[in-house]
């Protein structure tokens, strides 16, 4: 792990999909597929590894939990200690996950932002989201986000 901030990267992975957007979370294995506690889901993300650009580490983080190679784009996030980044998915986009997650989700914003926990990773994700909606109301092309 590196001991430069940003320590590592949250990605936010959005897709438009009948008629609303819905975002993914994945549930961490390391505690068994029963446990619902904190860090048991979240959005992919991951510590950069020493000499990774931070933007590096969000494409191989999202690519390792994923599967998925798509554009990033960071948005504003009061914690220094993390980057948050949002991108947007095909609709009909394959999730392979790694060993490190044992299922996932896509889910509109309230039911995403009531799944992932702790607090920190909530507000992560409300940032990704409010940049989303702010990005949306601009040029009047999303679906509703909430």
């Amino acid at each position: 792990m590196n001991t430069d901030s940003p320590f590592g990267a949250l990605i936010v992975v959005y897709r438009r999909i009948l008629g609303r957007i819905e975002y993914l979370v994945l549930h961490r294995a390391h505690n068994g597929p029963e446990y619902e506690g904190d860090w048991a889901w979240g959005p992919p993300s991951g510590s950069h590894d020493p000499g990774e650009t931070i933007d590096d580490c969000a494409r191989r983080e999202l690519r390792e939990e994923t599967g998925l190679e798509l554009t990033l784009r960071r948005v504003h996030h009061d914690d220094p200690g993390r980057a948050v980044y949002l991108t947007e998915a095909p609709a009909s986009a394959g999730i392979a996950f790694s060993s490190e997650h044992d299922r996932w989700l896509w889910l509109p914003a309230r039911a995403a932002l009531a799944q992932v926990s702790p607090a920190i990773v909530t507000s992560e994700l409300r940032s990704a989201i409010r940049d989303l909606e702010d990005a949306c109301l601009k040029n009047s092309t999303c679906f509703p986000v909430t």
